[in-house]
């Protein structure tokens, strides 16, 4: 009795499984619906004279579940988003619910005084004002030469 199975076959593609299965009618959804990122929050920035204003939709997502805070010239927005997608009838097919969190830290391009800064939320859209910090001015420091010291 001969212990090997002979090899009788061509190239045996390991996401050949994989793929036959997000080709079922309601995979595919699925999939869409776990790599979607509607979780992340984009970001608008922009300034004027004496200001910086970050603008975020956040549209189905209770303002009251959303923290900003500003530390180091860095923006942190986060929060948690509840979804829930009933059916009233008694023959629903599905009945869903979805809970996430976001979180999404931005370096500011200017400095800030972050502990003055303002949130505001109106038609699902996040604003945040921030007042720009004055520019640092570094002093100058007067390099002092010793007598007797030349240059090499």
């Amino acid at each position: 009795m001969n212990p090997l199975i002979p090899w009788r076959g061509g190239y045996v593609d390991p996401w050949d499984e994989f793929h036959r299965l997000i080709k079922w009618p309601d995979m595919e959804n699925e999939f869409k619906e776990l790599k979607s990122t509607d979780l992340i929050p984009a970001l608008d920035v922009y300034e004027d004279k004496d200001k910086l204003v970050i603008e975020s939709p956040i549209t189905g997502i209770d303002p009251e579940k959303v923290d900003v805070s500003i530390e180091n010239d860095v923006l942190t927005i986060k929060g948690e988003s509840e979804k829930k997608t009933e059916v009233d009838e008694k023959n629903y097919y599905r009945k869903e619910a979805r809970y996430g969190s976001f979180y999404r830290a931005m370096k500011l391009p200017v400095h800030v005084i972050g502990d003055k800064a303002t949130a505001s939320y109106a038609d699902g859209l996040l604003k945040i004002e921030v007042p720009k910090a004055a520019p640092k001015v570094l002093p100058k420091i007067k390099v002092q030469v010793k007598k007797g010291n030349k240059p090499r």
